[in-house]
């Protein structure tokens, strides 16, 4: 779970209104733009963006604007590609900014084009795949090591393998966990702060299971067929249903959580 990000300015007027100024002044041919240009940039797609939620991001070593001799920050276009990569990470995926900086020192990008072929039908909405069911890099992490990085506790993580939200791989006596499963404890370490257990995340492993074996029916001649273009097309087909039912998830979720607090 990312820490709270600030949504107001709270930025003395005088600062903001000399680095708002800047922006009458940077020519359109000029490579770099202010913080205040970037916010405007952004805004239609992200309504909620802020200038000091920009500075955050920077505060947690996502973005390295160049500073101006008068300390003014002056970002690229690369720098306003990354940090729109940023943002949609966030609000399409929901990952915690911790995954966010592993994402972009893998290199993670921006959207790409649609490969050719893959234009969605007319009518029909274009989802951006937030999981890859593709296999992943094959690094393997000993319990130990789960640990340092995730800061969960040992009885957690037995108790996660008890109920069956992680089950890890045995090796010369050695348990270890591939990186969706890192990331699984990660994430339940959060809700274990909250006083969530795992027996209570086996609402969240019955639901997972359900929608896996609905997607498996789905698509299940095309993930099987012998022809590989078919079963290309088929794995991706599975990756947009996956975004299809994370956003519907998602959604559900908010629609409830709003009638809490009202």
């Amino acid at each position: 779970m990312s820490s709270q990000v600030p949504q107001i300015d709270e930025i003395p007027p005088t600062q903001l209104r000399d680095e708002l100024a800047l922006d009458a002044v940077t020519s359109p041919r000029q490579k770099s733009i202010t913080i205040g240009a970037v916010c405007k940039s952004l805004v239609q797609e992200f309504p909620d963006i802020s200038i000091s939620k920009i500075r955050y991001l920077e505060d947690q070593k996502l973005l390295t604007p160049r500073r101006t001799p008068g300390g003014y920050r002056l970002y690229t276009q690369g720098d306003v590609a990354r940090l729109r990569t940023i943002l949609r990470m966030q609000r399409d995926e929901f990952l915690p900014l911790r995954v966010i900086r592993q994402e972009l020192a893998a290199g993670r990008q921006g959207d790409p084009d649609p490969a050719p072929g893959r234009s969605p039908r007319e009518g029909m909405r274009a989802w951006r795949p937030s999981v890859s069911v593709r296999d992943a890099t094959g690094a393997l992490y000993s319990i130990e090591e789960v640990l340092e990085e995730t800061k969960a506790d040992a009885k957690l993580v037995a108790e996660l393998e008890e109920y069956g939200v992680v089950k890890g791989e045995l090796r010369v006596g050695v348990r270890y966990f591939d990186e969706t499963e890192r990331e699984i404890i990660a994430a339940v370490a959060e809700l274990a702060r909250y006083g969530v257990g795992g027996r209570n995340l086996r609402v969240f492993r019955s639901s997972a299971d359900r929608e896996a074996n609905l997607l498996q029916q789905i698509l299940a001649p095309a993930l099987r067929s012998r022809n590989p273009q078919r079963r290309k097309e088929a794995v991706e087909a599975l990756e947009n249903l996956a975004a299809v039912a994370t956003h519907l998830k998602h959604l559900l979720l908010i629609r409830d959580l709003r009638k809490i607090v009202r």
